[in-house]
């Protein structure tokens, strides 16, 4: 049921840092309003708010995560915790009653979509999975000129994304795969949801490879999709390379290049394209802050009671692809989804 406010009032469950990008984003989304913030650690919630909101002294800061979701001012949640907490905090918000945008990966199993759909049909809240990039204006440019035919029927996608891992940074690397740790939870869960996302459809069969480290998790990866009659995706990333953030389209008539896919606030977002008759073209296109779009899109599908751009069959069908990918890249074979 669509609520009868003009705007979505959040609350965030947990003090991560990527609440430098989040937080601001609800704060400044013309339909959102943030009211809570909680954390785990003492006096961390209201460390993050003083830091990137500290003109919002209005909001209630909690101590544990809990008190934030019996809160009955808050309506929305966004979950920002460990990738190994996703599934579990997604479930317990939504038996609160809140909807939920989860920052990726969802969960890291797929039983675990399983559970969250079905507790969101129970509860009827809306869940999505926070793939912020998708919302970008120049995702939908890149859709036109696809669906336009310029470059003909789509035969191959490449997706890139690496960047050296800061020191600061290496607790990411502590934790094994199975734990949520390594390269592909964090990064490698876009590349491949661009590859999906661009050919529309989900692989039939997955080939990887990847790099780990004694602690259990990856550093980097690459594979190939099999989307059938000819069309494969490729995927590569990596915590030990420089940085790129990439995409590519060849069809049947030319291709296309996303120069910087997961853009800052501020990036200005370039595209070039060729076709085989000759005709080249580089677009920069205005910046746009896609963390501000997407709270803003979820807090309207939400009011307005419409479904969301990212359906929780569209995360089921990218954390089938990452486990199939591991699996693969783990007992170095091929492995079908069909």
């Amino acid at each position: 049921m669509p609520i009868t406010t003009h705007k979505l009032r959040w609350g965030i469950l947990g003090a991560a840092r990527i609440n430098e990008r989040l937080l601001p984003a609800i704060v400044q989304a013309d339909n959102a309003e943030l009211v809570a913030i909680a954390s785990r650690r003492p006096g961390a919630a209201a460390e993050t708010l003083n830091r990137f909101a500290p003109c919002y002294p209005s909001v209630t800061v909690y101590d544990a995560p809990e008190d934030l979701l019996n809160d009955p001012n808050v309506q929305a949640v966004y979950i920002p915790l460990a990738n190994h907490e996703h599934a579990q905090w997604t479930l317990r918000a939504i038996g609160h009653g809140k909807h939920v945008l989860c920052e990726k990966p969802l969960a890291l199993s797929v039983s675990d979509i399983h559970a969250i759909q079905a507790a969101a049909h129970q509860h009827q809240v809306m869940v999505m999975e926070g793939f912020m990039y998708q919302f970008h204006p120049q995702h939908a440019r890149v859709q036109e000129l696809v669906q336009s035919e310029l470059l003909g029927d789509i035969r191959s996608v490449r997706a890139t994304f690496s960047f050296m891992m800061r020191p600061e940074r290496m607790y990411r690397l502590e934790a094994p795969i199975a734990q949520g740790g390594g390269a592909m939870w964090d990064i490698g869960c876009y590349a491949i949801h661009t590859v999906r996302s661009l050919f529309g459809q989900d692989p039939i069969a997955v080939t990887a490879l990847h790099q780990t480290l004694d602690s259990g998790a990856d550093i980097a990866a690459s594979g190939v999709l099999d989307f059938g009659d000819g069309k494969f995706g490729q995927f590569d990333f990596s915590f030990a390379r420089a940085r790129r953030s990439e995409y590519e389209i060849i069809g049947t008539k030319g291709g296309l290049k996303c120069h910087v896919v997961w853009q800052l606030p501020g990036d200005v977002p370039v595209l070039t394209w060729w076709t085989d008759d000759g005709r080249q073209t580089e677009e920069r296109l205005p910046a746009a802050n896609h963390f501000r779009l997407e709270v803003e899109h979820f807090s309207h599908c939400v009011l307005s009671g419409t479904a969301p751009k990212l359906s929780l069959d569209d995360a089921h069908g990218n954390c089938r692809t990452i486990v199939a990918a591991l699996q693969s890249a783990a007992e170095g074979r091929k492995v079908s989804l069909a």
